[in-house]
């Protein structure tokens, strides 16, 4: 049986790297754009441009969820902020983990691995703990190592490049510093 990687892509600048590195370990490798969380609307459709421009050049295949559902990531996050992004990172990657069951993938990963910024260690534990779950194997690897060689293609090919995670909170503690 071929091995088939659903990617959770959370924009392209974050796929650079990755997209190398799964492109050589797996037969099939099928990206999935999904981030309820990006504030506001512009900034959404700013980054989904950029993967859709990356995507034809090179002509990678991506499933772009139909559902911006922004309100729902508010609801579950207000008075809740300093957990924010434990939900985020959980809530994007489970539906990344069911989307590869129900579509027969072998694996399921994040380029939210190759982030500095992000909660590494909780991505991996989560990522494990849906392979558990849904029986669809998280293909980990710490993709922080090509960080620099992924900032360097984004700018080669011409990727919009964004300042903050995405979320109205990250987008406030880029400007406001009390």
């Amino acid at each position: 049986m071929e091995n088939k990687l659903l990617l959770h892509i959370c924009c392209s600048p974050c796929l650079m790297y990755p997209y190398t590195v799964v492109n050589k370990g797996f037969g099939t490798v099928i990206g999935y754009f999904y981030n309820p969380n990006i504030h506001p609307c512009g900034e959404y459709l700013r980054r989904e441009e950029s993967l859709k421009k990356f995507s034809k050049t090179v002509d990678f295949k991506v499933i772009y969820e139909k559902n911006y559902d922004m309100e729902e990531f508010i609801r579950n996050v207000a008075f809740r902020e300093e957990n924010r992004c434990y939900y985020c990172l959980s809530k994007r990657l489970e539906k990344t983990a069911s989307l590869a069951k129900s579509s027969k993938f072998t694996h399921f990963s994040t380029t939210l691995l190759y982030s500095k910024h992000q909660k590494h260690d909780y991505i991996k534990e989560v990522g494990f703990n849906l392979q558990k779950k849904y029986g669809v194997n998280f293909y980990y690897e710490d993709f922080r190592l090509g960080y620099k060689e992924g900032v360097k293609l984004s700018y080669e090919y011409g990727l919009y490049r964004q300042q903050y995670c995405g979320c109205i909170y990250s987008e406030k503690e880029r400007f406001y510093k009390p």
